[in-house]
């Protein structure tokens, strides 16, 4: 069976995870596993573009570097970047076949789609000095947190993922900060309860992204900021990423990074279209703070189990109106349900149809939103991941 035909037969989402499987089957294949340096990327929001950014830096350097990232939005290999590009389909194979020797076939059976391609990962990267690896939507439970790991990187934490991590921050931020093992650098926080919960483990080096940044650094990520022309929230994501190459001891350069936007990041696809693969409350914050005083029509749908209504509210200041775009998948929700909700905050909708030149978009919501909106509109499919 090809890697797709297996990954096709696994859900990719569940109402349910045994924590207590991934731990285990990674203790029977651990010694099969080449593992080099990971830092482990956790938080809410900015984990995969904290990640393009560090691994390109690292790549750049003259390293061998992995950088696993998740979910995708058009092909499978996007999830598995390897030294420069995304991880070729005879590299996925090859790797398929191999786990597939290593695992029983429960094992096989029983592995979630996330779990499994997380082993997949591993296996592609057994050549890599550096493993940048980026957690799924949680921390200590992640399938991510089996592997032993040289830092830990924590981006800004927030709500998300209620019913797996917690309703409320500090329970959240704990979930999170008990994926560290050893040393941990923080991106600035908008909430007070993570540094709580952060002082509470003793026991690791944890530290603030400002405490690795000289003068010199703040003048450098200025340069990349402006040469990269990053948002706001990006340029904190770089800051993260510089605060680990200094951590780790690695010397860069401004040019290290040229290579490293990670599409569906406020990417402008054409002149009048831009997307975004966010889909919480804080990703709507960072957004509608990048695109301050400009306006937009806002291509939209939602999972149930967001805060679509607080969603759309952040965003309101900067749309004219809304076009829902109708995506088939389990987690989506019903369609009058955020019509209701665009409704009581007086903003106008209608279902999308197709792009008008004279109009700007944004495209927000979701990978899955975002992947829909790219797979139908062929005049914007000139684009490069």
């Amino acid at each position: 069976m090809s890697l797709q035909e297996y990954l096709n037969a696994k859900p990719l989402y569940y109402d349910e995870i045994d924590y207590s499987r991934m731990p285990r089957v990674y203790e029977t294949i651990k010694h099969s596993l080449k593992i080099h340096k990971i830092i482990h990327i956790i938080g809410t929001n900015g984990k995969g573009t904290t990640g393009r950014f560090l691994a390109t830096a690292l790549f750049a350097n003259g390293y061998r570097v992995g950088h696993y990232t998740s979910p995708h939005i058009l092909e499978f290999n996007e999830r598995v970047w390897l030294n420069g590009e995304n991880a070729s389909d005879e590299e996925l194979q090859n790797a398929h076949e191999e786990l597939q020797k290593l695992l029983s076939k429960e094992d096989t059976d029983t592995l979630s789609y996330f779990e499994y391609t997380t082993l997949l990962a591993m296996l592609v990267f057994s050549e890599c000095e550096y493993v940048v690896m980026e957690a799924g939507l949680g921390g200590e439970h992640d399938a991510t947190a089996v592997f032993p790991k040289t830092l830990t990187l924590v981006t800004p934490i927030a709500y998300d993922h209620e019913a797996f991590l917690g309703t409320d921050i500090k329970q959240i931020a704990k979930t999170k900060l008990n994926a560290i093992q050893k040393s941990a650098i923080m991106a600035n926080q908008r909430f007070v309860e993570v540094y709580e919960v952060a002082k509470g483990l003793a026991d690791k080096n944890i530290y603030r992204v400002d405490e690795l940044l000289n003068e010199d650094d703040k003048k450098k990520r200025e340069v990349i900021s402006k040469n990269l022309s990053l948002a706001p929230y990006l340029v904190q994501n770089l800051s993260l990423s510089i605060s680990a190459l200094k951590f780790l001891g690695v010397s860069y350069k401004v040019d290290d990074f040229k290579n490293a936007k990670l599409f569906g990041r406020l990417s402008r696809v054409v002149k009048n279209v831009i997307v975004d693969v966010g889909h919480n409350a804080l990703a709507a914050s960072s957004i509608a703070e990048a695109l301050a005083g400009e306006k937009f029509t806002l291509i939209y749908n939602s999972y149930r189990d967001k805060n679509y209504k607080e969603i759309l509210s952040i965003l309101k200041p900067i749309i004219l109106d809304v076009e829902i775009i109708e995506v088939v998948n389990q987690r989506v929700e019903e369609i009058e349900k955020i019509q209701n909700a665009l409704d009581e905050l007086d903003i106008k909708r209608t279902i999308f149809k197709e792009i008008k030149d004279a109009q700007n978009y944004l495209v927000f919501g979701s990978f899955s939103v975002v992947e829909k909106f790219l797979k139908e509109q062929t005049s914007v499919a000139k684009y490069t991941i």
